[in-house]
C-alpha cells in the first residue's frame, strides 16, 4: 500500500493564519487575553449573524459545554436530558457537574433528538420527581436538529436548551445560525473542525453578564482584588491569544470551507444516485442547510449485498480513511446506567452508518480514488 493517506477531515490552513499569530508574538500577547482573543470573539458574533450574541472563546468546546451546565444551575444529583447519538464530549460535562444524563434516541430526519421521546422522557422524569435541569441537543454532522419542535417542548417544560453545535459552524436552520437558538451555543475548534485553532471552543450566549460570568469562571474564578483571592470554583478554560490568532485567520477562509465540505456532500451524492440500498446524508426540507461537515451514509445490506463494514476495509486497504457514525451514548459501557427514551433508531444508524472523507482540501486525485474504491466495492 503506496497510496498517500486521504484523511476524513484534516486541517486546512487558509494561509493569513501566521500573520495574527507574529503579531501576538512581536507585541508579546501570549497570555489567555489580547487583540487576538477579543478579535476571534467579534469576527465569531458577526459571523452569526445575530445582534444579541455574545461570544468567549475558550479551550475547547467540552470546556464550554461545562460552563454552559454550571450556569443552568446543573449540580451533583441532578439529571440532563442528551442526545444519544452523538461523541462523548456531549455528555462527559454532565459527569463532571455530578449530574446523571438521560439520553434520548434520534428520529429518522435529521439524525438528531426526537421531540416526541424527548417529551415522552420530560414527563417520565418529572413523574419520578426529577425534572430535568437542562436539555443538550446536537447538529450531527453539521446537520440542523428540528428546533422548532425540540424549543416547544423545553418551553413547555421551562427547561432552558443548550446546543452542542460543535460540528456545526456554517449551518442555518430556518435561516438563523446553528448555535444561536438556546439558552446557550457550543462550538468547537478541533483540529478535524470546518475551521481549526489546533484546540478551542466557544459559548455563544445571549447577554453581556452571561459572557462575563463565563470569562470569570475560565479564568479560575478570580474575584476583585489586589491578591489572589477566589469565592467560587474555577477552571483554566480560557483561549490563549496565539491559539485566537489562527482562529482569526481561519474564520477568513470559513464561507469557502463550508462551500467546499457542501461540494464533497455533492459529490457523494452523485456517485450513490444510482446505487440503490445507498442513502446519502442529506438535508430533509429547505428549512435545513448542513454545512456538511462530515459527509455520511446508510448502507442496506439487504439490497446491496454489503455492509457498511465491507466498504470501510475496502477503504482501509487503499488507505482511505473513514469511520462508522458515532456509537450512541446509551450503548456506552461508562453512561451504562443510564436512563434511555426512545426505540433503536440511533442503534440502526450506528449499525449501518460510514462517514465518508470530507476534507475541503481533497484534491481531485483523492476523489477519484474514494469513487474507484466505492465503484470496486458495489459494482
Amino acid at each position: 500500500m503506496n497510496n498517500s493517506k486521504i484523511w476524513l477531515s484534516s486541517p486546512h490552513m487558509g494561509g493569513n493564519e501566521l500573520k495574527y499569530v507574529h503579531e501576538a508574538f512581536d507585541a508579546n500577547w501570549v497570555a489567555p487575553l489580547g487583540p487576538n482573543v477579543d478579535g476571534f470573539e467579534k469576527d465569531l458574533e458577526n459571523f452569526l449573524k445575530n445582534t444579541d450574541v455574545k461570544v468567549a472563546v475558550l479551550s475547547a468546546g467540552t470546556a464550554a459545554l461545562h460552563l454552559a451546565l454550571i450556569q443552568c444551575g446543573v449540580q451533583y444529583g441532578d439529571e440532563v436530558i442528551c442526545q444519544s447519538m452523538t461523541f462523548s464530549a456531549s455528555a462527559n460535562p454532565i459527569a463532571y457537574c455530578g449530574a446523571t444524563p438521560v439520553f434520548i434516541d434520534s428520529e429518522k430526519d435529521t439524525w438528531n433528538m426526537c421531540p416526541v421521546a424527548l417529551e415522552e422522557a420530560i414527563q417520565d422524569r418529572i413523574s419520578k420527581g426529577k425534572k430535568p435541569k437542562a436539555i443538550i441537543v446536537v447538529h450531527l454532522y453539521g446537520m440542523p436538529a428540528k428546533m422548532d419542535e425540540i424549543l416547544a417542548v423545553a418551553e413547555k417544560f421551562e427547561i432552558p436548551v443548550i446546543e452542542d453545535a460543535a460540528e456545526a459552524l456554517g449551518s442555518t436552520y430556518k435561516g438563523k445560525a446553528c448555535g444561536t437558538f438556546g439558552r446557550f451555543g457550543i462550538l468547537s475548534f478541533n483540529g478535524n473542525k470546518i475551521i481549526t485553532t489546533s484546540g478551542g471552543g466557544a459559548l455563544v450566549c445571549h447577554n453581556q453578564e452571561d459572557k462575563d460570568k463565563a470569562v470569570f469562571l475560565s479564568t479560575q474564578a478570580r474575584d476583585n482584588a489586589p491578591h489572589y483571592q477566589h469565592s467560587h470554583i474555577g477552571y483554566n478554560y480560557r483561549m490563549s491569544n496565539i491559539v485566537a490568532g489562527i482562529g482569526r485567520g481561519q474564520m477568513e477562509v470559513l464561507n469557502d470551507r463550508v462551500a467546499a465540505r457542501r461540494k464533497m456532500h455533492d459529490f457523494y451524492t452523485d456517485i450513490f444516485k444510482n446505487i440503490d440500498g445507498v442513502e446519502v446524508f442529506s438535508e430533509p426540507a429547505n428549512d435545513y442547510f448542513s454545512n456538511h461537515w462530515l459527509s455520511a451514509i446508510l448502507v442496506d445490506a439487504a439490497k446491496t449485498g454489503i455492509t457498511r463494514e465491507d466498504l470501510r476495509l475496502a477503504f482501509l486497504e487503499d488507505n482511505i480513511e473513514s469511520r462508522p457514525l458515532w456509537k450512541p451514548m446509551h450503548m456506552q459501557p461508562v453512561f451504562a446506567d443510564a436512563p434511555y427514551y426512545g426505540v433503536n433508531i440511533a442503534e440502526n444508524l450506528f449499525e449501518n452508518g460510514l462517514c465518508l472523507p470530507s476534507g475541503s482540501n481533497l484534491s481531485d486525485n483523492d476523489r477519484e480514488r474514494i469513487n474507484k474504491i466505492i465503484q470496486q466495492i458495489f459494482s
